[in-house]
């Protein structure tokens, strides 16, 4: 899987300065960036600010709110002066993904109040790129990242989003700065890192269209796997989500679910739903873990979890999963979880959890 690392936030930065560079002896105050209210120089001051806030949420390890804090240009700093604050915190930003650990989580908004070191990377790349776009059309510039960057942010930061025929496109789009065909302009956006789901002893991360490309195709998702690699049922859930995701019917919350292991940060299985409740309130659910996981409760412990996030939720009623007749093990897990059996078939059970 192509990582969200820092090296992608110092080669993104490093595109736009050397585009906005051509044309540093211009008046920036005067014009305006795009279809922003802003001018191109405020919006390049905006850049930098977003980069040293991502920066200070991952470095300062923060779990309420913003890190207080802001920076400020000296007097009399011309557009050249302002492109070298943008290089700055582009690698302040570059250096605090580097060096956080994967599991560390750190608060943004939205939508579900945290986001992890490539959760800071994507979105100081979002906003590198974005107004980067805002400030060459003031400016009459032309510009377009790599096709293969939009992607992954699209992937990553806007699993909602049916992926279009052109990723670049499709991003403007998505964040409502240009049109596509077929499709409702975009007035109101916002991005989506992943849920994460704390256990006692897991943590329940969400999986992005992009670590499940991943997955279905035999890779890890970028997640150290117990026994090296999932249980092929995370491969086939993956799959499904990523099916979802092109068709443009995926939600995020109603994906599948890494189980992290808190004591070493080792996966060890997966866990989710079949999709989004449907009119009644009703979604079903299903799990597996690798084979050295398993007998330890950690299925049991991660469906307590996720059923009691689910079941607070207004739009969920009934939770509902079918099981192997000859599938015991799994058979314990559910009724452990509070799950009871109504009704049968020849080859499996079927469980249900009200509200």
């Amino acid at each position: 899987m192509r990582s969200m690392g820092g090296e992608r936030v110092t080669e993104a930065v490093a595109g736009s300065v050397e585009l906005l560079r051509t044309a540093a002896d211009r008046d920036w105050d005067g014009v305006k960036a795009g279809r922003l209210t802003w001018s191109c120089r405020l919006t390049a001051f905006h850049i930098a600010e977003d980069l040293i806030a991502y920066a200070g949420q991952l470095a300062g390890r923060a779990q309420d709110d913003y890190v207080p804090f802001e920076i400020t240009l000296d007097e009399g700093a011309d557009n050249s002066g302002l492109l070298q604050v943008i290089e700055a915190t582009g690698a302040l930003l570059a250096a605090a993904v580097t060096t956080t650990p994967r599991e560390v989580r750190a608060f943004h908004p939205y939508p579900f109040r945290s986001a992890d070191r490539e959760g800071f990377a994507a979105m100081g790349i979002a906003e590198v790129v974005l107004h980067t776009h805002d400030i060459a059309e003031g400016l009459g510039l032309a510009y377009a990242p790599p096709a293969e960057l939009c992607e992954d942010l699209l992937m990553r930061l806007f699993p909602h989003v049916r992926p279009g025929p052109r990723p670049w496109p499709t991003l403007l789009w998505a964040t409502g700065r240009g049109d596509l065909p077929g499709r409702e302009p975009v007035t109101e956006w916002r991005w989506s890192n992943n849920l994460v789901i704390p256990t006692e002893r897991l943590t329940l991360q969400g999986v992005t269209p992009a670590a499940a490309t991943d997955l279905r195709m035999g890779g890890t998702g970028g997640f150290e796997w117990l026994d090296g690699e999932p249980f092929e049922g995370t491969r086939e859930a993956a799959g499904m989500l990523v099916k979802a995701y092109e068709a443009g019917v995926h939600r995020p919350e109603w994906g599948v679910f890494v189980l992290v292991r808190r004591e070493d940060g080792r996966a060890v299985g997966s866990m989710g739903f079949h999709g989004a409740p449907d009119e009644e309130g009703r979604a079903e659910v299903g799990y597996d873990l690798v084979e050295g996981a398993r007998g330890h409760g950690y299925a049991t412990e991660a469906l307590r979890s996720l059923a009691a996030w689910a079941l607070a939720r207004d739009d969920v009623g009934t939770l509902f999963a079918t099981v192997e007749r000859a599938n015991t093990p799994s058979q314990g897990v559910i009724q452990r979880a509070g799950f009871t059996r109504v009704s049968e078939d020849e080859e499996t059970y079927a469980y249900a959890l009200h509200r």
